[in-house]
């Protein structure tokens, strides 16, 4: 979606079938920072990189420095003693901690004598499982207050879709605390581990800044801050990012503008990554090359009193893309017989305080929530028939979103199902 700007039911020429090995056919899965250089900017990559082997250097990147998630013993891991394939290179040992080092080589790029604008896409990766901090950080909010126990972190859930009824990645300790099978740790433990490993991460970000500002260009750069997931703690029984609920996938969204324009102002409106693309290329002044499903943020970031009333659309399609997802239903994984850590496909759509989930299974229940109210979706307010208009209103709003940007599964979605489930 990001290199993209495409929902991923609009993106074509990304094949996952036989994940970890992934197709590409570059003249249909273009990416836009292509676009940026072919147009005068020199374009960079450091960090993380989830897709095919050839991450395009030369084409799509002047410079680049990449940790490639599929090579496996050629790559190391996410934190430590890494090996970084250079400028289109081999992998090359490197030592130190991941998040350190890219902070490094970003700051080497932002410091060079650039003759032209410039873009840098900075993927860190280490606050990722199993959460490992640097060594500075390990013993980091170890006394911190006790950790609430999430309420719905044990099943049964009888008013959720079948895939998340029984669905549970923690079980309790002889003392109670709960543990999860993944990583076999103490949820406080897990919870510590995690906020440890991001102190890094905002080191990092905090020394990008100064070396923006101490080179003069901090106020001829605009900065985001944002993630391709979250990660629930003990939510819903999870411990995993593709579910379709607030803890599994709300991420950080903080954009710095030149001069500090609109600075500290919170904006209450949902957004999606994908809206970064078509607002990126405003402020560039460049034409979008090819339809893009986002908005271009500009006129709410530059004045955000003004009133905008918009919904926000999510989809969940495991490893499928593009017409892959035309069947509108969950497809078993052909190497792991389940959908893509066992949760089935989905779509949601959220407006003002509600979110409507639909559940890409025959015969299966909707969700509906109210966010406001309800921030950790407990109660499913689709079991009530009162909540029936609104939620034909809500996926009225969905499928429109889903015709606009032409996916070809609206025709096949499940019909939904509307039943009222008595809890004793």
């Amino acid at each position: 979606m990001v290199l993209s700007g495409r929902y991923l039911h609009g993106i074509e020429g990304l094949d996952f079938t036989d994940y970890p090995k992934i197709r590409e056919d570059q003249e249909t899965f273009r990416m836009w920072p292509q676009v940026f250089r072919e147009n005068g900017y020199t374009t960079a990559v450091i960090g993380k990189w989830h897709l095919a082997s050839d991450y395009r250097h030369g084409t799509v990147w002047d410079h680049s420095i990449i940790w490639e998630r599929l090579g496996g013993a050629k790559s190391g891991d996410y934190f430590r003693n890494q090996k970084l394939r250079f400028d289109g290179g081999d992998f090359t040992p490197v030592g130190g901690h991941s998040t350190d080092n890219y902070t490094e080589y970003a700051q080497d790029f932002i410091n060079r004598d650039h003759e032209k604008p410039w873009m840098l896409w900075l993927c860190y990766d280490a606050v990722h499982a199993p959460f490992t901090p640097a060594d500075r950080h390990q013993e980091s909010y170890a006394n911190a207050g006790p950790i609430e126990t999430p309420a719905d972190i044990y099943p049964p859930r009888p008013d959720k879709p079948r895939y998340m009824q029984n669905y549970s990645m923690f079980e309790p300790a002889p003392d109670g605390v709960p543990v999860d099978e993944r990583q076999q740790l103490p949820l406080p433990k897990l919870v510590q581990k995690y906020h440890s490993g991001v102190l890094s991460l905002d080191e990092g970000v905090r020394d990008l800044v100064d070396t923006l500002e101490k080179s003069g260009q901090l106020d001829n750069t605009i900065i985001v801050f944002t993630s391709d997931q979250g990660i629930a703690m003990g939510h819903h029984g999870m411990e995993i990012k593709v579910a379709p609920y607030d803890d599994n996938i709300r991420v950080p969204y903080i954009v710095r503008l030149p001069d500090g324009q609109s600075s500290g102002t919170a904006i209450d409106m949902p957004v999606n990554v994908i809206d970064l693309i078509p607002t990126f290329f405003d402020y560039a002044g460049i034409d979008l090359p090819w339809e893009m499903h986002g908005t271009n943020l500009r006129p709410i970031l530059e004045n955000p009193s003004l009133a905008w009333d918009r919904g926000l659309l999510q989809e969940n399609f495991s490893r499928s893309f593009g017409s892959q997802t035309d069947v509108g239903l969950t497809i078993v994984d052909p190497n792991e017989g389940l959908p893509n850590q066992n949760v089935d496909w989905w779509i949601f759509m959220r407006h003002g305080n509600l979110k409507y989930i639909t559940t890409l299974v025959p015969d299966e229940i909707e969700e509906l929530y109210d966010i406001e109210k309800d921030p950790r979706e407990l109660k499913n307010l689709a079991l009530d028939p009162e909540n029936y208009q609104r939620m034909d209103q809500m996926r009225k709003m969905m499928l429109e979103e889903l015709q606009r940007t032409n996916a070809g599964l609206v025709e096949n979605l499940p019909a939904p199902k509307r039943l009222l489930i008595f809890n004793p």
